[in-house]
């Protein structure tokens, strides 16, 4: 008798992380829900926009649009893919809604300096609905800026001002070609 009472309070706990598992792991963005539509057929559309490396790693965008084929409704945005050893390959997802603001956040980033603030050290990030983050640090006053990519829990991707400026590049080119898309419409 105790031992299917145990039995059934590890099944009981082995579910229940499963469950906040899939919680955690919830689709973000209004393109990846509106890509997890069931029942219907959906068209991805995809366009590659560019790549740049940076170190080990290389990110790669394109621009999306999803059609859902029973109402013609569509999503438009960005998928950023990042490759790099001995991190597995990620893809994050971007609303078009987004990009601008992103943009925004990623040419602050690129001129910030240490008179931001007036204490020794600062972190200034922006993060976007899926978790992709764009982070300058400084520890002292006397020091530089350092520039980093991180998405999720891995670990931070340093990057130079040239390479962040790129990565804005990338996304301006992107956003242009997604209003291409819906002017065509």
């Amino acid at each position: 008798m105790k031992s299917s009472h145990l039995l059934l309070v590890a099944t009981f706990c082995l579910l229940a992380w499963t469950t906040q598992a899939q919680d955690t792991n919830a689709l973000k963005t209004d393109l990846g829900v509106f890509e997890t539509q069931t029942g219907t057929v959906l068209v991805k559309g995809v366009g590659q926009v560019g790549e740049i490396a940076v170190g080990p790693d290389e990110i790669a965008m394109r621009c999306k649009e999803t059609t859902d084929t029973s109402t013609g409704s569509k999503a438009y945005g960005v998928a950023i893919e990042i490759a790099g050893e001995p991190l597995p390959r990620e893809r994050i997802l971007i609303d078009d809604d987004e990009l601008d603001s992103l943009l925004n956040g990623i040419n602050y980033l690129v001129k910030i300096n240490n008179e931001v603030t007036t204490l020794p050290g600062f972190e200034a990030s922006y993060t976007t609905k899926a978790g992709l983050r764009i982070i300058a640090d400084s520890i002292r006053k006397d020091g530089g800026v350092q520039l980093f990519l991180q998405y999720d829990i891995n670990p931070r991707i340093p990057m130079s001002s040239l390479q962040l400026t790129q990565l804005g590049d990338l996304i301006e080119q992107a956003r242009k070609s997604i209003a291409d898309l819906k002017a065509a419409k």
